[in-house]
């Protein structure tokens, strides 16, 4: 039985051009969608039409109704109803959180000793978040003394959060309340004071830091810090004895960092080290030493250590570890006697255990998966005598280990379960590597289901890709993806140029003027999963989201004809336009990954790939777009936009379907359940084409 309309049930959207030009660089756009921008996102005009667009795409999916359900019905399934986090010792307490039922959130708990049987309740998430139709909890701190717990929200979906206070003791709520912040704060170690940093409400920058003295309104708390540059996110930090406190300014290519003494909190911040154009770096502190993570004369980083009255002066820093040509330094935790070093190489994590006062003291932390994820976990101790690690591959559930610091001895303290019928067994996943057309070689990752895959090119394939900023997905557990792979579905990642999976230089061939190999790696990966039999010419589909939504733009104009389908989320698609206007939310922080269209040799790079601008009269496979109307990061008119130019111009009769949250916004819709029924339709949307297809 077909799980898509046969015929059309509804006429799709057509959307009212009215022409709009722009002139850059003597060179003339037109767009006939501008006018579908509306900050306010009240017009009612513009929510007719997203409206719209919604029951068509509701009446064309009408007939994945039952499909869309089973899939649910699997995905809630192979969730733990009642789950408890491992408790973590952060000074006198232990701290955790814990779900149950059908609650959407876990709420958060701390007791005396790790068994827990006097835990106290810090923070009911649940009843918070019934109030309101969205809910994001964003940052929870305790102060200093551990009698105040400090909790953000956001309940707009913009990222903007309202901080709170709770008196733990009394469990009620302080009169204390700060408004349109980025939702972090760090404590005096007096506690009578919070640093935080304050929003502004059109570009959604964060650009003041505030004092505030607790008891007193929010309209007098004193500005302490404001950012000029507004290339940067900027957010707050303490080190990690506690010592010091951090405003930290990122660009995508540069970093700047201020330090006050956190028991001096009425002085001011002062410059960690003079700032320099393209030096990136972390810092962080412990007894007598700052240690910092820096690409100063170190593409791939290396760590460095200064003492504290020297750190200000760059030529006094001491080299610890040194830069490699093959491994990338991600990052280093501390602790009293040793620190934890998180590399990558050749694609994988491994950590490195490294003695504080003895170099030849060291050793690394293996894992045996062929491709997997892991990462530090819940470490809040630098007394601690171990360190806790999250490790997770494509046939591993997640599972938190224990390693003792002095020995390196493992203990297994918790293993995601899966309910249901999933053997790890059944399943088999590959790292393999695709020669691009330049030459550069592209990790993929690989999982399907042992008994469904033949390697003789009749399985359907789903590819999947971000590319962007130097984040890199790495390959772990997805209980959702067994949907999917139990269906005979192959699933692939491929690790495009613009992640930082193979070092520094990955992400830097993948931005800016080199932003084309990220399409043509993904594109290029397609080819040859096909060539070698992981999946059928005629039955590939490709996923991504946000700025691996604009990867699925740009692959749709580039190479439509090598995918059936395409699931494109939250995408930035009219990167254009959006670079070259300043009061769009976030365009100044992205100058150092797109380029700046100002400049006209940006310009015409990015008006090469640019999706909306790159529409052409052709065949496009069928697309199932997503967005939020109140999305801060990528704005609902570029997906609203793009969907309409690709209904004016294609020329095909292939499904376009365009889905926004009236509530939700860049993540889509919060809470564990409810945002299993987003995955469900798109799932559903897969298979269909699949069957559609036949064998």
């Amino acid at each position: 039985m077909s799980h898509l309309a046969q015929t059309p049930v509804a006429k799709a959207p057509v959307a009212k051009k009215i022409s709009h030009e722009m002139q850059n660089h003597q060179h003339q756009r037109v767009d006939n969608y501008y006018w579908m921008r509306d900050d306010s996102r009240s017009d009612k005009q513009i929510l007719a039409h997203l409206e719209a667009e919604n029951d068509y795409a509701h009446a064309v999916l009408k007939p994945q109704e039952q499909l869309q359900q089973t899939i649910f019905d699997e995905l809630k399934a192979r969730i733990v109803k009642d789950d408890n986090s491992i408790p973590a010792r952060d000074g006198k307490y232990w701290y955790h959180t814990q779900i149950s039922g059908e609650q959407e959130f876990a709420s958060f708990y701390r007791a005396s000793s790790f068994a827990g049987a006097d835990k106290t309740l810090l923070l009911d998430v649940n009843l918070r978040a019934e109030q309101h139709e969205y809910y994001d909890l964003g940052e929870l701190s305790i102060s200093p003394n551990d009698i105040v717990l400090s909790f953000s929200e956001d309940t707009d979906s913009r990222r903007i959060y309202s901080i709170y206070f709770k008196d733990i003791a009394s469990a009620e709520l302080l009169p204390d309340v700060l408004h349109d912040t980025e939702g972090d704060l760090v404590w005096s170690n007096d506690n009578q004071y919070v640093f935080y940093v304050k929003k502004d409400l059109q570009t959604l920058l964060g650009t003041e830091v505030y004092r505030h003295k607790m008891g007193t309104e929010q309209a007098d708390d004193e500005l302490v810090y404001q950012q000029q540059d507004h290339s940067f996110y900027m957010s707050l930090g303490k080190s990690r004895d506690d010592s010091v406190l951090f405003i930290c300014l990122d660009a995508t290519d540069s970093s700047d960092t201020l330090i006050l003494d956190a028991n001096h909190p009425l002085h001011q911040f002062e410059p960690l080290v003079a700032y320099t154009a393209m030096h990136e770096y972390q810092v962080d502190k412990l007894g007598d030493y700052y240690y910092i993570v820096t690409n100063w004369q170190a593409q791939n980083f290396r760590l460095m250590r200064a003492a504290t009255a020297d750190v200000a002066d760059q030529s006094k820093w001491c080299e610890i570890l040194p830069n490699s040509d093959t491994v990338l330094l991600e990052g280093v935790e501390l602790f009293n006697h040793y620190y934890v070093l998180t590399l990558r190489e050749n694609g994988q994590i491994r950590f490195v255990v490294q003695d504080i006062n003895e170099a030849a003291n060291s050793y690394t932390l293996n894992f045996d998966d062929v491709c997997y994820f892991s990462s530090l976990g819940d470490n809040p101790d630098p007394d601690s005598q171990s360190v806790r690690i999250y490790y997770s591959s494509l046939t591993t559930p997640g599972s938190w280990y224990q390693f003792n610091l002095a020995s390196g001895e493992r203990s297994l303290l918790k293993q995601q379960q899966v309910p249901g019928d999933f053997e790890a067994k059944n399943y088999a996943s590959e790292r393999i590597f695709v020669t691009a057309r330049d030459a550069a070689e592209v990790p993929v990752s690989i999982v399907y289901r042992k008994d469904m895959f033949q390697r003789d090119g009749t399985n359907p394939l789903l590819q999947y890709a971000y590319g962007a900023y130097g984040i890199t997905i790495d390959p772990s557990f997805s209980s959702g993806i067994l949907s999917l792979l139990d269906r005979g579905f192959v699933f692939a990642i491929a690790h495009v140029r613009g992640s930082e999976m193979l070092g520094r230089h990955w992400y830097e061939q993948g931005k800016k003027e080199f932003k084309q190999n990220t399409f043509n790696d993904f594109v290029d990966v397609t080819k040859a999963l096909v060539e070698r039999g992981y999946g059928a010419g005629d039955k590939i589909l490709a996923r991504g989201g946000s700025a691996g939504g604009l990867l699925m733009g740009a692959i749709c104009n580039q190479a439509p004809q090598l995918y059936l389908g395409i699931g494109s989320h939250v995408p930035f698609v009219d990167v254009l336009t959006t670079m070259l206007d300043e009061s769009i939310p976030l365009t100044t922080n992205e100058y150092d990954e797109w380029g700046n269209p100002n400049n006209p040799e940006d310009y015409q790079v990015i008006l090469k790939y640019s999706p909306y601008d790159n529409i052409s009269a052709q065949n496009y496979p069928h697309i199932l777009v997503t967005t939020g109307l109140h999305d801060s990061q990528v704005q609902y008119f570029e997906p609203m936009k793009w969907v309409a130019k690709l209904r004016e111009l294609k020329t095909d009769s292939n499904l376009l379907l365009f889905k926004t949250d009236m509530d939700a916004g860049h993540g889509g819709a919060a809470g564990r359940f409810k945002s299993l029924h987003e995955k469900a339709i798109e799932m559903a949307f897969f298979i269909s084409l699949v069957e559609e297809q036949g064998d």
